[in-house]
């Protein structure tokens, strides 16, 4: 007996019920997203026939969208929704320098190798790399290999708008794209408003 309490639990805690806490719906915390993206990973059949290349324009996929709730059903869920995508990149394509908005975010390398340049230097992902990025951290993602690459993001909450960068991490706000919530387009949409504007 623990001489600091006289409280002892007797058979399976397990077969407690009310004392366990019941499985989230859907992920809230970094650590749930990871996993997530890990889920998806490790079952090629989820993603690999959908991946397709194209060499004149950056090719997305988004695998799942959940809408925002009307509120959070228990305490410290958020009501936030998130998207989940698939990217290919062919060698030499990139991202430019972009942030995200309100939004955090996943990268998960699934294959290839893709190279993430940052403020701090640059890092090359492998597969099973996951990268975190806070709401508005600003990284460019590139794959400089000589072999394509496929990803996936996660963006929580769902993604709203991709404001591009200079090479001095300064916000282009002539580029930036606000999207009202009831006409959200998709990522690949706004990459190629963006990248026509640059373009321009």
């Amino acid at each position: 007996m623990n001489s600091d309490s006289d409280l002892q639990i007797a058979g399976d805690i397990l077969e407690v019920q009310h004392l366990l806490q019941p499985a989230r719906e859907h992920p809230s915390t970094v650590a749930e997203f990871a996993g997530l993206a890990r889920r998806i990973a490790s079952d090629r059949t989820q993603w690999a026939p959908l991946v397709q290349y194209d060499a004149t324009t950056r090719w997305y996929h988004r695998l799942r969208a959940v809408a925002p709730a009307p509120g959070s059903s228990r305490p410290g869920e958020s009501s936030a929704g998130y998207e989940v995508w698939l990217l290919s990149w062919l060698p030499g394509q990139g991202s430019g320098r972009h942030d995200h908005g309100p939004s955090s975010g996943l990268l998960t390398v699934l294959d290839g190798r893709l190279t993430e340049h940052t403020e701090r230097g640059a890092r090359t992902l492998a597969p099973g790399a996951q990268r975190v990025f806070a709401p508005g951290s600003v990284h460019e993602v590139i794959n400089d290999s000589l072999e394509p690459a496929v990803s996936l993001h996660i963006y929580y909450p769902g993604l709203t708008e991709m404001p591009m960068h200079t090479a001095h991490c300064t916000p282009v706000t002539a580029n930036a794209l606000p999207v009202a919530a009831s006409a959200v387009p998709t990522v690949a949409d706004a990459v190629r408003a963006t990248v026509d504007a640059v373009r321009g």
